[in-house]
């Protein structure tokens, strides 16, 4: 129990800090680009991915609906009402995504279910997020979203390297009428 309720105060953290971040473009030439929560984001695959590896897709689907809604809750306060709700939207989405992407793969390589649901779920995140939050607003959003979308893929395999460090800490959860530990 105690692995699922930090994985909800981190997915919560992640996601109010990104929403705040995502306000802030990088200084200079950066600007029209990226903003500061494109690196923060990704952060919130990894808490995902791990919480299925060691407990299973439902474990994981828990801390994404109550990390959700305690994000949201928080968003509401500290971030712009629109970025909440677009954070809301696509979070919910791209999250339940990669989390059934993540258990259909994990008996591949260790590598090909966090980095293969992680960037399908940093797609779908991306698109509905840049086009709920900011569409219509007359920001960059479009070079945004690329710029975020590119991130989150570098961030993805960076990821990578925590994710396989912390295979080693994590117990991996059993298959189904198997007593073989899963792969991913």
């Amino acid at each position: 129990m105690k692995a699922i309720i930090f994985g909800i105060l981190a997915m919560a953290a992640t996601v109010v800090a990104s929403n705040i971040l995502v306000e802030y473009p990088l200084p200079g030439v950066l600007a029209d680009w990226l903003t500061y929560g494109a690196f923060t984001y990704p952060v919130a695959f990894l808490v995902t991915d791990l919480t299925n590896r060691a407990r299973g897709a439902k474990a994981a689907r828990l801390v994404v609906l109550v990390g959700f809604a305690l994000a949201v809750v928080l968003s509401l306060v500290f971030a712009d009402t629109r970025i909440a709700i677009a954070s809301g939207s696509a979070f919910l989405i791209a999250q339940m995504l990669d989390v059934t992407i993540f258990d259909k793969l994990r008996q591949a390589a260790w590598w090909k279910a966090p980095l293969v649901s992680s960037g399908i779920g940093s797609a779908v995140d991306t698109a509905l997020f840049f086009s709920i939050a900011f569409v219509g607003t007359g920001l960059p959003w479009h070079t945004w979203a690329m710029g975020d979308f590119t991130a989150k893929v570098i961030m993805a395999l960076t990821c990578l390297a925590p994710f396989r460090l912390l295979m080693a800490v994590v117990t991996p959860r059993l298959n189904v009428g198997s007593a073989q530990p899963t792969q991913g």
